[in-house]
């Protein structure tokens, strides 16, 4: 039976209860019920406030009502009070391009597209110098103003840069010392392919900046270097007692910093203790005395750093940034630091295997996939004796001994895969730690070299000059370079040379019977030291290196490191959003989707990556710095990167893109790559072309 009821009592309470069972009980306290039941109707309570309930609401009102009219007085006390703001401070500067660019007529006109165009392509660089920089709070914008020189000869950029005062005090010699950085060609980051005349860049204030005062024009501008060349760089004996735990002996000075001796790092020494002391960054000590006694490895014609990565880099300024003094902060700008593209590139963080497992990743660890950029993961495994070299794909390693062997011990035979490669020294190569055979990077020239059973030497010609006459001799030498070429998956071969070696201490090899229709080399000394010097034309697209068959034959579901090279992740302010395929040296292809609703974002680009949350060696990073709509149909853009990708390997490499000429035919395969459990998976359709 439902019965309805009405209670009425005198109390803070009104109710009206609809029940469908109604059970009677005594009350706790006199007009408040201690429970209700309701099964399936609504309860619906209306509160009656009494006097010491108003009472506590207008002190609340009160209390909000002096806030706003605090807030609202600050407000217009500032804008009617106080004193105008400072204006933007402006500096105008100037350099000439000699190489890499030139001028043309239509460039002169402001209203041209050629101008729009080239213009953009110098403020998006500019920006990114400056945004990188340790100006980068207050820096505003740049643009160009004007271009101009001579018909096909030396272009000159006009451009201005502009800071907010109340954040930094800027002068004209810190945009010079920021410029002349990017001017050098060894520390360019946003400049590379241009060669800029050092002694052209003038940069000053403008005086419309300084509100029309009346003092004169500040103007700064690089002079030639009247001193001599330094000496070559030469390794020497770590000596900063503070920095004694590092995993290397060995370091060189100047360093990142500019110290040129002991006494310089230790008069800073005591700023960067303080840092690791208030322990901003974990590994605060590590990047620290990397910077102050960074590692050195000897090679030709002088001795190299091994700075900390780029990615170290940004994590220490992420957490002791705030930190740093003026001084520190000006040279200790990230983008100045190496990308990791490979053993020797620089030094990456340390402590990676224990990042995974506090993580939760520890079953990533021996898993066969390598997700440490020295390794560290893959190593000392049970498949993975300490000292061996690892397979890069699977759970295989194999004594270095064991390169080049003739026989096939890798999975997919890399351990037999370029036996014979273009290198610009012996002696660079013997510094490198071989970590795997994957080379880091291809390169498109130098001399022969050949690397068997671990033992690394150069192809002598000196026993063609003496056996074959001087045409045929050039007809061997082009048909060998051209075969060396196209395995090394290169169209082709540019140029053919024989030089003197001016390295010591290095085997050689010579070519048997160079008119067989396999080439045999043989271990022999040179006393002539005439070597071969190659140089290749450029890289075929669309090869997979690591894949035997190529294609999808035997292409398992979850991807491998190498089996879609020309696949970039693309991320937004370091959130994976979508993804892109490399189709040139500094262009992507992708859909405008990824970008809808982001103008000012920063993106950034990730190639030679299978998981997300893990760094390969092989991995590269770029940022994206502009996008124009693409000419194929469609809702697809092209995408610019801040600087080419000039680091091609089997795993970066870019995919072929269909002409005009040689359409595709009716039928062709569909591969699709996604993304399960940060794991890059590949699903293979058909697609038919009508």
């Amino acid at each position: 039976m439902t019965v309805a009821m009405e209670h009425k009592r005198k109390s803070s309470w009104d109710s009206k209860i609809s029940v469908s069972t109604v059970s009677t009980r005594r009350f706790s306290r006199a007009g408040t019920p201690s429970s209700i039941l309701s099964s399936d109707s609504d309860i619906r309570f209306t509160r009656k406030l009494g006097g010491q309930y108003r009472c506590g609401c207008c002190v609340l009102a009160a209390f909000l009502f002096f806030l706003l009219f605090s807030g609202v007085s600050i407000y217009l006390g500032y804008t009617f009070l106080t004193s105008d703001p400072p204006g933007d401070q402006v500096f105008l500067a100037t350099f000439r391009v000699i190489k890499g660019d030139s001028f043309t007529v239509e460039l002169a006109d402001p209203s041209t597209e050629a101008f729009r165009i080239r213009s953009r392509e110098y403020r998006d660089r500019l920006n990114l110098i400056f945004r990188r920089s340790w100006l980068k709070l207050s820096f505003l914008a740049s643009d160009v103003l004007a271009l101009d020189g001579i018909e096909g000869r030396d272009l000159v950029v006009h451009f201005d840069v502009r800071f907010d005062p109340r954040y930094q005090t800027i002068t004209s010699g810190n945009i010079v010392d920021i410029l002349s950085r990017e001017l050098n060609p060894e520390t360019s980051r946003y400049l590379t392919n241009l060669t800029i005349e050092a002694k052209s860049l003038e940069v000053q204030e403008s005086l419309k900046a300084l509100n029309a005062q009346s003092s004169p024009q500040s103007t700064v501008s690089t002079l030639p270097p009247t001193t001599t060349a330094p000496p070559p760089r030469r390794c020497s004996k770590l000596d900063l007692s503070y920095c004694k735990h590092l995993p290397y002996n060995i370091s060189s000075y100047p360093n990142m910093l500019g110290h040129g001796s002991l006494s310089d790092v230790e008069e800073d020494v005591i700023a960067f203790r303080e840092l690791v002391d208030a322990e901003c960054y974990p590994l605060a000590y590590d990047f620290v005395c990397q910077v102050l006694q960074p590692a050195c490895r000897t090679s030709q014609p002088e001795d190299l750093l091994e700075l900390p990565c780029r990615s170290f880099c940004r994590e220490f300024w992420n957490g002791c940034g705030s930190r740093l003094p003026e001084k520190i902060k000006r040279a200790l700008d990230c983008s100045n630091f190496p990308e990791y593209i490979g053993p020797s590139s620089c030094r990456p963080k340390p402590g990676c295997v224990q990042a995974l497992q506090s993580k939760a990743l520890s079953s990533r660890i021996c898993d066969g996939v390598i997700d440490c950029p020295d390794l560290s993961d893959e190593k000392n495994c049970a498949y993975c004796r300490d000292g061996y070299m690892h397979c890069g794909v699977g759970r295989t390693c194999v004594p270095h001994t064991k390169r080049c062997d003739g026989e096939a011990d890798c999975p997919n035979g890399s351990d037999e895969k370029d036996c014979l490669f273009l290198a610009s020294s012996v002696h660079e190569l013997r510094s490198q730690s071989w970590s795997t055979p994957h080379m880091a990077k291809y390169n498109k020239e130098g001399y022969v070299v050949f690397n068997e059973k671990g033992t690394i030497g150069k192809l002598c010609t000196a026993n063609l000059n003496a056996t074959l006459p001087e045409t045929e001799m050039d007809n061997v030498l082009q048909t060998a370079a051209s075969s060396l070429c196209t395995l090394l998956t290169y169209t082709g071969v540019a140029s053919v040379e024989v030089r003197i070696d001016d390295e010591e201490d290095v085997p050689y090899v010579y070519m048997e019977d160079p008119s067989a229709p396999e080439i045999t080399f043989v271990r022999a000394p040179c006393p002539s030291k005439e070597v071969l010097y190659v140089r290749c034309s450029d890289l075929e697209c669309g090869i997979q290196p690591l894949r035997i068959n190529g294609g999808t034959n035997g292409l398992n579901k979850m991807a491998e490191p190498g089996d879609w090279p020309w696949h970039v992740a693309l991320f937004k302010e370091g959130v994976h959003v979508c993804d892109a395929t490399l189709v040139a040296d500094n262009w992507l292809l992708t859909t405008a989707y990824c970008f809808q609703g982001q103008p000012k974002a920063e993106w950034s680009a990730r190639l030679g990556v299978v998981r997300l949350s893990s760094t390969s060696p092989w991995e590269q990073e770029r940022r994206i710095v502009g996008m124009i709509k693409s000419p194929v149909e469609g809702t697809t853009v092209l995408v610019k990167l801040d600087r080419p990708v000039t680091t091609f390997s089997d795993f970066v490499r870019p995919v072929c893109l269909p002409s005009s000429e040689d359409p595709p035919s009716n039928t062709s395969q569909c591969n699709t790559l996604g993304w399960a459990r940060n794991r890059m998976y590949t699903i293979i359709a058909s697609y038919v072309h009508k």
